[in-house]
């Protein structure tokens, strides 16, 4: 199976989408005191996730590549992936998050839940059904005891 439209595409599609939405819809702009804060604490923390993420997949020498998860060599489940079986997918969306804050339009929100509902759909079950083929047992068993986004 071949997933034909990488995780980071459609990232910058959705941060696309945002940023058209708060520049074009007329309503649902909003302000807090520390909203600059919110957005950089957001943006370490998804940095550090995925840079975890990262380490952890060139250390246990298995593949980054998310358009074919039948080349995966390997199931991690030990650090960050004891916590999300998705971190870099999360780390994504904790980024759509800080700029639909920054860009300051509630609405934003409904297009971050949207990212959600796709990566879920095309891209993690797809992912989900080849490492099942793959590590059979184990990798359900991780699915039971770990959730898919956090």
């Amino acid at each position: 199976m071949e997933l034909k439209i990488p995780p980071v595409v459609v990232f910058f599609g959705f941060a696309g989408f945002m940023y058209l939405l708060a520049t074009f819809l007329p309503f649902g702009y909003f302000d807090f005191f520390g909203r600059y804060y919110v957005v950089v604490g957001l943006v370490a923390f998804a940095s550090i996730v995925a840079a975890v993420a990262l380490f952890q997949f060139f250390r246990s020498r298995t593949t980054i590549d998310p358009t074919d998860p039948s080349k995966v060599s390997k199931l991690v489940e030990k650090g960050i992936f004891a916590y999300s079986r998705n971190p870099m997918y999360l780390a994504l969306l904790l980024l759509l998050l800080a700029w639909g804050i920054w860009l300051g339009n509630a609405f934003n929100t409904l297009l971050a839940a949207g990212f959600v509902a796709y990566m879920n759909r095309f891209q993690i079950i797809p992912e989900e059904t080849v490492l099942l083929e793959r590590f059979g047992k184990g990798y359900k068993q991780y699915c039971l005891n770990v959730r898919r986004w956090f």
